[in-house]
């Protein structure tokens, strides 16, 4: 059940930690800053921006904070933060719903932010990604391969 906005509270230091990294986000194509803030099971944080090319493939955010997660040893993500540059909706595009799903926990909550770091929306793993596949989709006893 999706909690209402009033339910939502972002520390401060999640709040500055988003800005601060969204505003190192290097966007000379788009022009659309975006960062990523993810609470691990453990408890660190980890965070992440979108890094645009020349040849218009660039890394996400989310996929940014994600690589930070999994570098670092750890697996599980508990809670991710997103923010955009205005006052809209900055969801993770499909790439990196699946990447959230791919490390999320049941318990995993995404929280959209605007621009100035206040909560805009909040997804369960299952309202933003339903019915998706997994790790656990895998069958690798199959005998394939």
């Amino acid at each position: 059940m999706s909690k209402t906005m009033n339910d939502i509270q972002v520390p401060d230091e999640i709040r500055q930690a988003a800005l601060n990294v969204r505003d190192h986000a290097y966007v000379p194509y788009s022009d659309h800053p975006v960062g990523a803030v993810l609470i691990s099971e453990s408890g660190k944080t980890y965070t992440g921006c979108n890094v645009e090319s020349a040849n218009y493939k660039g890394l996400c955010a989310e996929a940014s904070a994600i690589a930070a997660l999994v570098s670092s040893g750890e697996r599980q993500i508990r809670k991710i933060y997103v923010i955009g540059p205005g006052e809209h909706l900055c969801t993770p595009c499909g790439d990196c719903r699946q990447r959230i799903r791919e490390f999320a926990i049941p318990a995993t909550e995404i929280v959209v932010l605007d621009g100035a770091g206040a909560p805009l929306k909040h997804y369960t793993m299952d309202e933003l990604l339903p019915d998706s596949f997994g790790p656990e989709n895998l069958n690798k006893t199959s005998g394939m391969g």
